[in-house]
């Protein structure tokens, strides 16, 4: 077996066990910034967290998981944007009251609305993560 279909098979594997699985783009400091921080959260290992940049198997095409944030709850669909933020909140003990307020439809609507307007400036956070300091 090649050393693709290995890790594709682990990260599956790995996947089954989790309470919830995230995509992210590894390419993003901000990304990295924000997934480095909720490793250290997730204490109790409970979320797959999957580079989409990586040769790791995804269940959607890489564009679509590089456009929106994507998580899925374990035997549950793929959800993006705020929902998703709501699925690994409530993965990790200390957020898991946030993301089970977030099941409430209104509260969902309006992360939802905060996600989109963070989409808009995310490019120029990026830029800014990723410049040179000094």
């Amino acid at each position: 077996m090649n050393a693709r279909l290995q890790t594709a098979d682990a990260a599956g594997a790995a996947e089954t066990t989790k309470a919830a699985t995230v995509w992210y783009d590894g390419a993003c400091p901000l990304c990295l910034r924000e997934i480095a921080f909720m490793r250290r959260l997730d204490r109790r290992q409970r979320i797959a967290f999957v580079d989409v940049t990586s040769d790791a198997d995804c269940p959607l095409d890489r564009e679509t998981l590089l456009a929106r944030f994507h998580a899925r709850e374990a035997g549950q669909p793929i959800v993006s944007g705020a929902a998703a933020f709501a699925v690994m909140w409530r993965a990790i003990p200390v957020l898991r009251p946030l993301g089970l307020l977030a099941r409430v439809r209104p509260v969902l609507w309006l992360l939802e609305r905060l996600y989109l307007r963070f989409l808009r400036i995310r490019p120029w956070l990026q830029r800014r993560l990723a410049a040179p300091t000094g």
